[in-house]
């Protein structure tokens, strides 16, 4: 029987994760991101999924011929994720495999479903920062640290203070343990932000980026300045930038590349609606 696991019990997944793997599995283990993990025993589990507390996706941990987790997975995404993952508005169920085994198992036991497969690409800073690459930007765009004075606004300099909130609350617990753990930049523009990109999971010296600019304002570099901030600064701190990015997202691969971030993993990505 699948059974979910009390945060103070997140430990005993530790041996289930795969070195060569995800960031968000390991954030969430080590209690630094929300999220939900339920295993196949509560004592001594083998086999293991993680709901992201962003509700971004589900994440198969430990052993995927974990035939009796396997056999119970289907009847317990129907009678209890799905439930729960309507009442968020989720429409779909994203599936993937913290290690590369999975894959064929994820086929397998979802093979009655309509499922999409697509591909993800995670690029991480191995050599040196390319701070050369940094763009200009125009002068009524100003960059700025999120820090709590912005974050709290009490001045009311920034009319959307709301679509930073939304960001961190993302990901993030409380945005404590986003200014202990995490770091961001955003670019404002006539008092609102309009380009923003943080740490979204953190775990050890890693630090994943998140990045968004709106719609309206893209095309004039917004992001690369944002991100090549964001670089910048876990670089001095002695922190790994961690970039997971869509493949066919074109514009979002290239800033990783622009930075000098380098092609560290590659994985599949499956989606099929929840009932």
């Amino acid at each position: 029987m699948i059974r979910e696991l009390d945060k103070t019990e997140f430990y005993k997944c530790e041996k289930l994760m795969n070195d060569g793997g995800h960031l968000e599995v390991e954030a969430v283990i080590e209690g630094n991101n929300p999220g939900r993990i339920f295993v196949d025993h509560i004592d001594a589990p083998k086999t293991g999924l993680i709901w992201l507390g962003n509700h971004d996706g589900f994440f198969f941990i430990g052993d995927e011929e974990n035939e009796i987790f396997n056999n119970q997975i289907n009847d317990f995404i129907d009678e209890v994720v799905s439930p729960e993952a309507k009442k968020m508005r989720l429409k779909n169920f994203i599936a993937i495999g913290n290690h590369s085994m999975w894959d064929k198992t994820i086929e397998r036991i979802f093979d009655h479903r309509p499922m999409q497969k697509t591909n993800q690409n995670v690029y991480k800073l191995k050599s040196h920062y390319k701070d050369n690459n940094e763009p200009s930007i125009k002068r009524d765009y100003n960059v700025l640290k999120i820090n709590k004075e912005l974050f709290e606004n009490k001045n009311e300099s920034i009319d959307n203070i709301g679509f930073l909130h939304s960001k961190i609350s993302e990901f993030w617990s409380y945005s404590d343990n986003f200014f202990q753990m995490g770091i961001g930049y955003c670019i404002v523009y006539q008092n609102k932000i309009v380009s923003i990109c943080f740490t979204g999971f953190a775990a050890e010296n890693v630090r994943g980026i998140d990045i968004e600019t709106i719609e309206e304002h893209e095309g004039n570099k917004l992001g690369q300045k944002a991100a090549h901030c964001v670089v910048k600064d876990c670089v001095s701190k002695g922190m790994t930038p961690y970039w997971d990015c869509e493949e066919a997202n074109k514009p979002s691969n290239k800033i990783a590349e622009n930075i000098g971030l380098e092609s560290y993993l590659t994985y599949h990505v499956y989606i099929f609606p929840i009932d």
